[in-house]
């Protein structure tokens, strides 16, 4: 079972002998490997039934785990080189992230019965004679969940946190406040989610369709919620990377403190949170007032999550109550600004100076280009690859994330049957064609990519079982593309890998994944008469 996903970097040795793991199989962890330890004994324990108890490094019958300089030294600190005999099995990590990506391929080496919660009767656990070496292309392989359109219950983020895991991916970009709910507790603002994570209906299907799903939806996490979240990551060596949708998309936040809205242009206290999609008109006031209550608000952020970037949003900030309102138009007479984008630039760049001060950085959408960027923000590029472009251009850190390439709401296939379909059509193997570093950049330019994240956005999510429906089996293409060094997108063998994909879809039918299969939707994945917005043609590559 050597059909791995992502793509190892170098595999040899493949014998015709085996290793065999059985209950006198144990586990030598060397120091700095508890972690690993404690996870495969946890989860590969669960599936195969087997003690996996201490051992020591000089027996047989033992996985041997250890943090290994030579393997820092050649591959880095995620790196790892994993050898298989038949008297034991080797795993050395450049650093614990390493170690633990290393276990990763070990259970995909075991088949898909290791990715189980339970044993099977009778089944036999053996590994055939083998040497992994590893290590990933970026450094940020992301994912984006948004939770505040359709809210996810904190296991259903646990689930897709080990999900991220089993694919090498390592930074949760967790999207919790958006203008149709507000999804993080607050304590010095309490009504954020005693009114702003519920509203009274939601809008099924796309902005037009004329249908409506009556019954109130909601929900939010606790602080000790977010805790245990940002801990479960920590452990599987994800960075949790908290969006809060500063001056934009911002309806379910006035909704709770209708002062932090423009009231000399409408009546914030009218209100509701948003019901409907697309792009808000009622955003944040830039009054002093708002920045102190969003500074209240990332203070107790700061506590949460312990990431070095903080994501500020900062996109679709539609400007028409500023240029409408006095209050604006003073303030930027004030400021001696040109016009309403350098206003919006002053408002993040206000939270860029706050977060550094704090040791943290800032990260928002590409919009936060318009009226000069803040000195120290990265960017998330996601309206093609020019955002990314301008901004390595000018010395700023990239996540590329383009709209047209790894937006995995936007629909996988052009048939009528595609559930809600959403944009343009983006198959299994348009995705693993992806390239995140643009040819435009130079080598010192595109050292400012940080690495690529593939963007869930839930609005014709209604349930866990559709986001599983959108987000595999591309996000397994796309963590190759994240973590393995592949060709030119043209050059690329995606016959391997679809060959691998066979291997990779028991896998996921082992993790309960509700994936779109290769030949179409089920007939319980469809949404028949719901009204999508497809969009004809291939995306711009721009």
């Amino acid at each position: 079972m050597t059909e791995l996903i992502p793509a190892p970097g170098q595999v040899t040795g493949r014998g015709s002998r085996f290793f065999e793991l059985g209950p006198a199989t144990r586990v030598a962890a060397g120091e700095g490997t508890e972690g690993t330890e404690r996870w495969l004994r946890a989860t590969l324990g669960a599936a195969t039934g087997l003690p996996l108890a201490p051992g020591r490094e000089d027996e047989d019958d033992v996985i041997r785990l250890s943090i290994d300089p030579l393997v820092t030294k050649d591959l880095g600190e995620e790196g790892y080189r994993l050898a298989v005999t038949p008297e034991a099995v080797q795993l050395a990590g450049g650093g614990p992230a390493g170690l633990f990506w290393g276990a990763q391929t070990l259970r995909q080496l075991l088949g898909p019965d290791a990715h189980r919660r339970a044993p099977l009767p009778g089944r036999q656990w053996q590994l055939q004679e083998i040497q992994v070496q590893d290590a990933p292309r970026f450094h940020w392989r992301g994912l984006m969940l948004d939770v505040s359109r359709h809210f996810m219950p904190k296991d259903g983020v646990l689930r897709y946190l080990d999900l991220m895991a089993a694919h090498k991916l390592n930074v949760f970009h967790f999207h919790l406040t958006d203008d149709q709910g507000w999804r993080v507790e607050i304590r010095k603002y309490p009504r954020l989610t005693e009114v702003g994570s519920w509203r009274t209906r939601t809008k099924f299907g796309h902005r037009a369709s004329p249908l409506w799903d009556d019954r109130p939806h909601g929900g939010h996490y606790t602080q000790d919620d977010i805790r245990e979240i940002v801990a479960y990551a920590a452990e599987r060596h994800i960075t949790v990377v908290p969006e809060i949708d500063v001056p934009g998309h911002s309806q379910a936040a006035i909704a709770a403190y209708p002062e932090l809205g423009n009231t000399d242009v409408i009546d914030t206290s009218a209100l509701t949170v948003w019901d409907t999609w697309g792009i808000n008109p009622n955003v944040l006031a830039p009054t002093d007032n708002t920045l102190r209550f969003y500074e209240g608000v990332f203070e107790e952020l700061l506590e949460l999550f312990p990431s070095e970037f903080i994501h500020v949003g900062g996109d679709e900030c539609l400007k028409d109550q500023w240029r409408q309102s006095p209050t604006a138009q003073e303030r930027i007479r004030e400021l001696g600004l040109k016009d309403e984008d350098e206003l919006q630039a002053w408002f993040i760049g206000h939270f860029d100076k706050w977060l550094a001060a704090r040791g943290r950085r800032l990260i928002g959408w590409d919009e936060i280009l318009e009226g000069g960027l803040a000195e120290g923000a990265a960017v998330s590029s996601w309206r093609g690859y020019a955002g990314g472009i301008a901004a390595a251009r000018a010395g700023h850190d990239v996540v590329m994330c383009p709209e047209q390439q790894v937006y995995l709401d936007h629909r996988q296939d052009g048939g009528a049957d595609e559930p809600v379909p959403i944009g343009y059509v983006r198959t299994l193997e348009d995705v693993y064609r992806f390239e995140p570093v643009p040819a435009e950049l130079t080598p010192d330019e595109a050292r400012h990519v940080l690495g690529t994240q593939a963007n869930v956005w839930t609005e014709v999510m209604e349930d866990p079982a559709r986001v599983d429906y959108q987000t595999f089996p591309r996000l397994a293409a796309f963590a190759e593309v994240a973590w393995s060094s592949l060709p030119a997108p043209a050059e690329r063998d995606f016959a391997d890998f679809e060959r691998r994909m066979t291997a990779h879809y028991g896998r996921l039918d082992a993790l309960g994944v509700a994936y779109r299969p290769s030949a179409g939707p089920r007939p319980w994945q469809r949404r028949p008469g719901v009204l999508g917005r497809p969009i004809d043609g291939p995306p711009p590559n721009r």
